[in-house]
């Protein structure tokens, strides 16, 4: 695993026990994300609006340029896929997939991970590259860690 990795690895991890809420959280998250991590572009979280019939993804704490695409439905995108399906999904040329909802022409790759309360999903991390095949397994991997500290902060909320 890469040293960039390692360390903002253990910042994320220190920004966890030192928030004060999930939307804290989010927010001092995707700020590091976008600043650490060359290669993520844009990064943000999109939450399922409570109550919300049917199910919408709805854009909160980002970082990047802004996004015509700040309500999004489950059977919509990479994003609703994610979400559906509670696993995470890497595409490394979203010009190859036709789920890709457009945001950006820079954006050539994209991961998007689950993020998981009480066993549900709740939301997602969504981050794009301008780079192609910019998420290896240890990017994947650290990206999953970022979506489990925000679910665990959620659950200690409501506990």
């Amino acid at each position: 695993m890469s040293t960039r990795i390692e360390e903002v690895r253990k910042e994320v991890t220190q920004l966890a026990q030192s928030s004060s809420s999930a939307q804290e959280l989010m927010q001092a998250m995707v700020k590091l994300l976008h600043h650490r991590m060359l290669k993520y572009n844009w990064v943000g979280f999109y939450m399922l609006e409570p109550g919300a019939q049917p199910p919408v993804l709805v854009l909160g704490a980002f970082e990047g340029a802004m996004t015509p695409h700040t309500r999004i439905p489950l059977n919509q995108g990479i994003c609703g896929a994610a979400a559906s399906s509670g696993q995470t999904v890497v595409v490394d040329d979203v010009n190859k997939d036709p789920r890709y909802l457009a945001c950006s022409l820079e954006t050539k790759s994209e991961i998007v991970v689950p993020v998981f309360a009480h066993g549900t999903v709740v939301g997602e991390l969504d981050i794009d590259s301008h780079f192609p095949a910019a998420f290896s397994p240890e990017h994947q991997d650290l990206v999953q860690h970022c979506a489990a500290l925000v679910g665990k902060k959620m659950e200690s909320r409501t506990a």
